[in-house]
């Protein structure tokens, strides 16, 4: 028995990396996985270990950058395992430039797969959840998303990301409020991990490299999907809008813009008296997190 048993969820980019160590703990766990990735070739090695181990899964190669098209992810989690419960937007790719030597493709590029990749199968999901909730049928549901730590404090280099994970944060917090009526709850998690996208600079991936010792291994992505397999349960029913972050074996809860300091003047202030405010207000503040890499 699992935690996730006779649910079925969705994962997008679960070829390799964090994507395909979720698909194998939800399988663990009772769940049945579609595992969507664009190379075919890795999501059927994902499938082939999941249904080597005894679990369920199918490989699904939608374009989630494509609307039409990811809608037959959806289709095929229902007509495959009679329903769908989880949609985990995993996803991703990096276009890493400073920003006065970035290019207009590299900017939509990540748009494309970070931001409006965690729109399309979800939005087919949705529409599918509400018709059940309108039916009166009973609904519980989940979205699960991909931030960073780059888009809740910026990352130098990656402003592109940064703007696309900081977007996809303030997506679950409006899909928590709006979609809580039909039984959906939606949150996100900033995972760090040993991937493909991680270790492309050498000195990280020497950083993240297994140890030899058989000592706990911190940078394994498998230690990330278990906050997700969680949230992903039906114990995770009254968890929404939240942003977590997860790293070997540390789970943490983000603490979202929320209003400060404030003055009021109670009329218009002349801008010549601006500057004292400012300053009063930043001396009150709570100093935000430095941004990555300055």
């Amino acid at each position: 028995m699992g935690i996730c048993d006779n649910r079925v969820v969705i994962i997008t980019g679960a070829g390799g990396g964090l994507g395909a160590a979720h698909a194998k703990v939800f399988a663990a766990e009772g769940a049945s996985v579609v595992v969507n990735d664009i190379n075919q070739a890795a999501a059927q090695a994902v499938v082939d270990e999941i249904t080597a181990a005894g679990g369920k899964a199918v490989v699904n190669t939608s374009d989630i950058t494509n609307y039409d098209d990811s809608l037959h992810a959806v289709k095929q989690a229902i007509d495959t395992f009679g329903d769908l419960h989880i949609v985990l937007n995993n996803a991703g790719v990096n276009r890493d430039r400073m920003f006065a030597s970035m290019t207009e493709a590299e900017w939509d590029t990540i748009m494309a797969v970070h931001l409006k990749g965690h729109f399309c199968i979800t939005s087919h999901a949705v529409h599918y959840w509400r018709g059940k909730s309108k039916e009166g049928k009973p609904v519980d549901a989940r979205i699960i998303n991909t931030t960073s730590g780059a888009g809740l404090q910026g990352s130098v280099g990656q402003s592109n990301y940064a703007a696309a994970k900081a977007g996809i944060a303030a997506l679950t917090l409006n899909q928590a409020a709006e979609l809580a009526r039909y039984g959906i709850t939606a949150n996100a998690v900033a995972p760090a991990a040993r991937t493909n996208m991680t270790t492309a600079v050498e000195s990280m991936a020497t950083r993240m490299a297994k140890p030899d010792d058989g000592s706990f291994d911190f940078w394994a992505p498998e230690n990330v999907s278990s906050l997700l397999v969680w949230l992903g349960s039906a114990e995770s029913a009254d968890v929404s809008g939240c942003v977590f972050e997860a790293e070997g074996g540390k789970i943490s809860l983000a603490d979202g813009w929320r209003k400060g300091p404030e003055v009021d003047k109670g009329a218009r202030w002349e801008p010549t008296e601006v500057g004292g405010v400012v300053k009063t207000l930043l001396t009150e503040a709570v100093p935000a997190q430095k941004v990555y890499g300055s």
